[in-house]
């Protein structure tokens, strides 16, 4: 039988053994195994072994448990692709914002990463990743959706590192090879 490794923590160490030593006097005989874990949890605050026990898995799922992500809309991920050509350059700027916001995630992560850009910069590297001819518009939107940052002259700017939408990094994920190709 596997044994299942439960920490056990006590936040008075004093008030723990004194509660220990009354439980283990006001016995008759040598305690078993499961009457000395009944009073080990007792000393540090359960009401028994069983008790300490559900409190200690309870709390493993909690702090190991990631929130579930967002399904992720794949059919859309298609409908989204369709505005970027063979080689993963946005073809035309998206009539609807919901699907904007995901383009400009794909150029977001073209960006490299911790490294100050020049507005020329910026400029050619959007040039380099898109078709329809007005760069001005991207970095703009880059900057209002606070993707990018910018100095106060517009000389510099920088990608603005955060997660983004799971939607988004699929997009992303769907695009790499057309882009290696």
């Amino acid at each position: 039988m596997s044994r299942t490794v439960l920490p056990l923590y006590a936040g008075d160490i004093s008030a723990f053994a004194r509660s220990l030593n009354h439980q283990i006097a006001g016995s008759e005989r040598t305690p078993s195994h499961l009457e000395l874990l009944n009073m080990l949890a007792r000393s540090a605050g359960f009401r028994n072994y069983q008790h300490f026990r559900a409190q200690s898995e309870a709390r493993e799922r909690i702090e190991s448990h990631e929130p579930p992500q967002p399904a992720v809309d794949y059919v859309e991920i298609q409908r989204l692709s369709r505005h970027f050509d063979a080689k993963g350059r946005l073809q035309q700027w998206p009539g609807k914002v919901s699907q904007r916001i995901p383009c400009l995630w794909v150029l977001w992560s073209r960006i490299p990463a911790r490294k100050a850009l020049s507005e020329y910069e910026l400029n050619q590297l959007l040039k380099a990743n898109h078709q329809f001819g007005d760069p001005a518009l991207l970095r703009r939107e880059l900057y209002d959706n606070r993707m990018v940052s910018r100095t106060a002259d517009c000389r510099e700017y920088r990608r603005i590192e955060r997660k983004p939408p799971p939607e988004a990094v699929a997009l992303i994920h769907h695009l790499e090879p057309r882009r290696s190709a």
